[in-house]
């Protein structure tokens, strides 16, 4: 059992990339839906039925992994030489933790096809911004405080600021180039990749 939760542990990010895609892969068969002009979250909307379903294996679990994620990056990130930058660092995590968060909310707070303009889809798009400013905030604090650690950082340190100015280009400024739902479905990929990279780079890292 303690073997298994390790490994989940260490390949948690990929486990979500994985229960993202399946769920948007099969729910994105609906009649009438087209993955490249509708948001995903209207797969999840109510009362489409087993709309409770997708937001679960979609937005729910992915983002506790990825909020898994950034715990260990938070508890593995190298003690600097300057304690401020270092600080920074961790917080940065702590805010990729939030980013995660607002993904796992914007699950519970499904969009309601009867009112898009209603509270419960303000409530689902105050999650979604929450989502992307979190993590652009979070990606420049940790390649702040992972300036001067060792070698091995550098890679999560560049990528997590690369990450951090590509996603509101993708999130905000995109869709006035290509449909929409492409758009966004790239910037979630960027996010799931950071993950990715992140995992890969802390179970280096923590490797016996």
């Amino acid at each position: 059992m303690k073997a298994l939760v390790f490994l989940l542990s260490r390949h948690a990010a990929l486990l979500a990339v994985l229960l993202f895609a399946g769920a948007a892969a099969f729910a994105g068969r609906i009649d009438g839906y087209s993955h490249a002009q509708h948001p995903l979250a209207l797969l999840g909307a109510k009362p489409l039925p087993h709309a409770w379903l997708f937001n679960l294996l979609a937005f729910v679990v992915p983002g506790l992994l990825v909020g898994w994620g950034a715990l260990r990056l938070r508890a593995a990130m190298p003690a600097n030489a300057h304690e401020m930058v270092s600080w920074i660092g961790r917080i940065g995590a702590q805010l990729m933790l939030v980013s995660a968060a607002a993904f796992v909310a914007m699950g519970v707070l499904p969009l309601d096809t009867g009112d898009l303009e209603g509270a419960r889809s303000a409530r689902h798009a105050s999650a979604w911004m929450v989502w992307w400013i979190a993590f652009v905030a979070g990606g420049v604090s940790i390649a702040a405080g992972l300036r001067g650690s060792p070698p091995r950082w550098r890679p999560v340190a560049n990528s997590s600021l690369l990450a951090a100015l590509l996603l509101p280009v993708l999130a905000l400024l995109l869709p006035a180039l290509i449909p929409a739902g492409i758009a966004q479905r790239l910037a979630f990929a960027l996010w799931f990749l950071w993950a990715l990279h992140a995992s890969r780079v802390v179970n280096r890292v923590r490797q016996p």
